[in-house]
């Protein structure tokens, strides 16, 4: 089976990790789930992103470029 994964790129931290298949996008109440897992794993890993180059002093985040 196909697996998301989310994590932040600077320390690895696992925001996601989700076995799907086309079950999961083939009825749409399944669909809309899972996308809003994904909408909450990637918003959560752009917030530790910042966080980290707050803590780091560089003003920016690496999601930012």
């Amino acid at each position: 089976m196909v697996r998301i994964i989310v994590t932040t790129e600077q320390n690895d931290h696992l925001l996601l990790d989700e076995h799907v298949g086309m079950v999961h996008l083939s009825e749409g109440h399944a669909a809309e789930q899972l996308i809003q897992r994904l909408r909450w794993a990637v918003t959560d890993a752009e917030d530790a992103e910042r966080s980290l180059a707050d803590a780091n002093g560089n003003g920016h985040s690496p999601v930012d470029g």
